[in-house]
C-alpha cells in the first residue's frame, strides 16, 4: 500500500514537473518572408514563435529609407496579388478595438510596433506581443497578411495610422 501511494505521489509529481516545462516551450512556429511592392526594394523575413509569454516576433528588413521609421502590421487577409499590397486588405482587428500603439491601451490585434532603419536602411528586431497568436481562433495570424508602410504610423488616425504607402508585402505561414 505504501509502495502504491509513493508511485502516485511521484507520478504526480513528474506530470506537474512536465506541465511546467511544457509552459516554457514555443508551440507554434511561423514566417513571413517580405516581397517588395511594385516600384519598392524593402524585403526581408520575419519569424513567429509561440511561447508562455505570448508570440515572439523577430526579424530584418531591408531596402527602408535610412534612419527612418514605419509602420508595421498584419492585414486581414493573406493575399499579396495586387502588387502594391491593397489586397491583404485592412489592419487584422478580430476584436474591434481602435487603431493605436502595440503595447500601449487599446489597438487592433494588428497593431506591431513600428520598425526603426539604422542608418543602412536596415530594421532589426525582436519584441513579444501578447496581441497575436498562432493557436488562439480569434487572434491566430497564420494564413494573414503582413506589411510593411513608408512612413511612421501616428497611432491616432483611424483607422490606419496614416502610415502612407505599403512597401513590402508577406503571407504569414505556419512552419511544420
Amino acid at each position: 500500500m505504501k509502495v502504491r501511494f509513493t508511485l502516485s505521489i511521484l507520478a504526480s509529481v513528474a506530470a506537474l514537473a512536465l506541465a511546467g516545462c511544457a509552459s516554457h516551450h514555443v508551440d507554434a512556429r511561423a514566417t513571413a518572408k517580405l516581397e517588395p511592392t511594385r516600384g519598392n526594394t524593402t524585403s526581408g523575413t520575419v519569424t513567429f514563435a509561440q511561447t508562455h509569454d505570448g508570440v515572439r516576433v523577430s526579424g530584418e528588413i531591408r531596402g527602408l529609407k535610412p534612419d527612418s521609421e514605419h509602420g508595421f502590421h498584419v492585414h486581414e487577409k493573406g493575399d499579396c496579388s495586387s502588387g502594391d499590397g491593397m489586397s491583404t486588405g485592412g489592419h487584422f482587428n478580430p476584436t474591434g478595438k481602435s487603431h493605436g500603439n502595440h503595447g500601449a491601451g487599446e489597438h487592433h490585434t494588428g497593431d506591431l510596433p513600428s520598425l526603426k532603419a539604422d542608418r543602412y536602411g536596415v530594421a532589426a528586431f525582436s519584441f513579444t506581443s501578447n496581441s497575436i497568436s498562432l493557436t488562439r481562433a480569434t487572434t491566430e495570424v497564420i494564413g494573414k497578411g503582413l506589411i510593411v508602410h513608408r512612413d511612421p504610423d501616428d497611432y491616432k488616425t483611424q483607422p490606419t495610422g496614416n502610415a502612407g504607402p505599403r512597401l513590402a508585402c508577406a503571407v504569414i505561414t505556419a512552419v511544420k
